[in-house]
């Protein structure tokens, strides 16, 4: 399983979804990245495999950054789930 996570301006939690496939997930990341640097302020909806009824929309310029993670095991399992900030 493969997990999208989502920072946004003004709040300490993220919003992630989950996609099953590594070329989901990478399709996906791309798309945010797209619509991130589009600079339009358009909403992006978006599903969750591991929870077919959990739906998000999201205000493309409220997004700070995002993260792709494989959570299915291998170098990076039992590291959670953010974002690391170098400099003070």
């Amino acid at each position: 399983m493969y997990t999208i996570d989502i920072s946004l301006r003004g709040t300490p939690l993220g919003l992630s979804v989950q996609r099953k496939e590594s070329a989901d997930a990478e399709a996906l990341y791309q798309q945010v990245l797209a619509a991130i640097k589009s600079g339009n302020p358009t909403i992006l909806e978006m599903t969750c495999d591991r929870e077919p009824d959990k739906k998000a929309a999201v205000l493309v310029n409220e997004i700070t950054a995002v993260q792709l993670s494989d959570k299915s095991g291998g170098a990076g399992a039992g590291r959670a789930a953010g974002f690391f900030e170098l400099g003070a």
